[in-house]
């Protein structure tokens, strides 16, 4: 039966026998392939990581009536308590925040975890190389940005979205002015997020920069011309609470521009 509609799909057609029994091939081929794709990806068996356990939420509520009319007083009372919370000999470091950033025109969004060194009543300040770190190179082309951060000993998360600025190079030697010898020398020695050859390489430039400092105390290590801070103001800020079967908490603040002083005050489904 075959043979008799290839004979007339030849003639009907006028499809050459080579085309007629690539066209056949490809057909089952491609059927193949498919159903081995939907297959592997389905699969839990052949999962790397699937379904970890886990555990309930268990340590509050969050209700409006119990927030700050300021966003940035309810984030440093919520913070006060992460630290006062800790667990004793706890490695959590509550000022740790996931920032990301997304470049333009691609849209790729990147995210590292920084520590907090400043609120303000303006926003969250992070510090950075601000000739070669990629999270600044996102910042020339697309300045909204966002932080999270999640203390799980009190089971709660605030998550940011805003707009980044640039600091005042009074603020940035403020801070730089508090960090150890090391840190700072480190500052001027890593070409930061640039493509290095091996640590030795980085040892080295250490190595160079603690030899001119050498004679320099360590109030008098200057402040990188091109190291400073990024301040990532506000839009939208949310508090989670974390709440059994899922049934997490989340006031959210929210704003239409930086200049806004009001801010919408809502409740968002878990």
């Amino acid at each position: 039966m075959r043979c008799v509609t290839n004979w007339w799909m030849r003639i009907i057609y006028k499809i050459p026998l080579n085309q007629l029994m690539f066209r056949r091939t490809t057909k089952f081929f491609l059927k193949d392939t498919l159903c081995k794709m939907t297959l592997s990806t389905t699969t839990p068996a052949e999962s790397i990581i699937f379904a970890p356990e886990t555990y309930q939420y268990t340590k509050g509520h969050l209700d409006e009536s119990e927030v700050d009319s300021n966003p940035l007083l309810q984030f440093h009372q919520w913070f006060r308590h992460a630290q006062e919370e800790k667990p004793p000999g706890s490695s959590i470091i509550p000022e740790c925040t996931t920032f990301s950033t997304a470049r333009l025109p691609e849209g790729r969004v990147s995210s590292r975890v920084v520590l907090m060194k400043e609120l303000d009543k303006t926003g969250f300040v992070v510090y950075t190389n601000l000739d070669n770190s990629k999270k600044f190179k996102d910042y020339q082309t697309n300045k909204y940005a966002s932080l999270t951060y999640f203390w799980p000993h009190i089971e709660r998360q605030v998550r940011v979205e805003g707009l980044m600025e640039e600091v005042g190079r009074d603020v940035s030697t403020r801070y730089f002015n508090t960090r150890p010898r090391g840190s700072k020398i480190g500052a001027w020695a890593s070409p930061q997020s640039e493509v290095i050859q091996s640590r030795d390489e980085l040892s080295e430039l250490n190595a160079d920069y603690e030899k001119k400092f050498k004679d320099l105390s360590d109030d008098e290590i200057p402040c990188p011309e091109r190291w400073g801070g990024l301040r990532i103001v506000p839009l939208e800020i949310e508090f989670w609470q974390g709440g059994a079967s899922r049934l997490h908490d989340r006031i959210t603040y929210r704003r239409e521009t930086v200049d806004d002083s009001q801010w919408n005050v809502v409740r968002l489904a878990p």
